[in-house]
């Protein structure tokens, strides 16, 4: 059997980093899980991505190898017997297929919707700007960045590090259920945001406890390259 469940790229990844109180996101903490903070404060991020020659369990889907995703995301992490992993929290993720969110869902419990979605990338000799858009009821969101081209990479315990240097997903099932999973990945280089546009309904599409977010500006924005991933099997954490 195959050690991992997907195989795919994810590329041109844009995060909008939110200071959050720590109460809004404990309704969604995974037992066993704590939160983790960057600098006392605990953040969501809202992540742009594009998924890219997408194999599950080896094989690609023909119309669902390449699409978009946006998902809202936290931060959290655990103890396995002494060792502390870094890992993200998904409070819900989009895509545009929707056999791609009933796989999710069925099989890692993860909360997918799907809606239509658009993309742009533009490349200059001396910049990039990629964005995205979905489409939710009437209003099209829409998160966009610009940045130079020349890559840095990721120093440990800086910013871009709590966001963007993660390797374990939690998700949770139920009060007492939690199931990890393994994400594999290079480390990513970042690129230098120059400027950004976010125009999301947070309210409409996270609910009435993230509406606060509708009116305050992202406390960071970033962007990495990305790279080859592979999303391994769910285990349950012992009670």
């Amino acid at each position: 059997m195959k050690t991992h469940f997907l195989r795919a790229e994810w590329n041109n990844l844009i995060l909008a980093n939110y200071m959050v109180p720590q109460e809004v996101l404990l309704p969604y903490l995974p037992n066993k899980t704590e939160l983790a903070l960057f600098e006392g404060n605990a953040y969501v991020s809202l992540v742009g991505l594009m998924f890219l020659n997408t194999r599950v369990l080896g094989l690609s889907i023909p119309l669902h190898t390449n699409f978009e995703e946006i998902n809202l995301r936290f931060y959290v992490k655990y103890c396995d017997h002494g060792h502390w992993k870094n890992g993200v929290v998904f409070i819900k993720e989009i895509v545009p297929k929707k056999s791609i969110s009933f796989i999710a869902n069925f099989v890692y419990g993860e909360n997918y919707s799907t809606m239509k979605m658009k993309h742009y990338h533009i490349e200059s000799a001396e910049s990039f700007e990629c964005g995205y858009e979905w489409n939710d009821g009437d209003k099209w969101n829409k998160l966009s960045a610009v940045t130079n081209k020349k890559s840095n990479k990721i120093i440990p315990g800086s910013c871009e590090s709590f966001f963007a240097d993660h390797y374990w997903g939690y998700s949770k099932h139920s009060d007492v259920e939690t199931y990890e999973y393994h994400v594999e990945h290079d480390i990513w280089e970042t690129l230098k945001v120059t400027s950004y546009s976010v125009d999301c309904d947070f309210k409409s599409l996270y609910g009435e406890k993230f509406s606060f977010l509708n009116k305050q500006q992202p406390n960071s924005v970033l962007m990495t390259k990305g790279s080859e991933i592979k999303v391994h099997h769910k285990r349950e954490l012992e009670l």
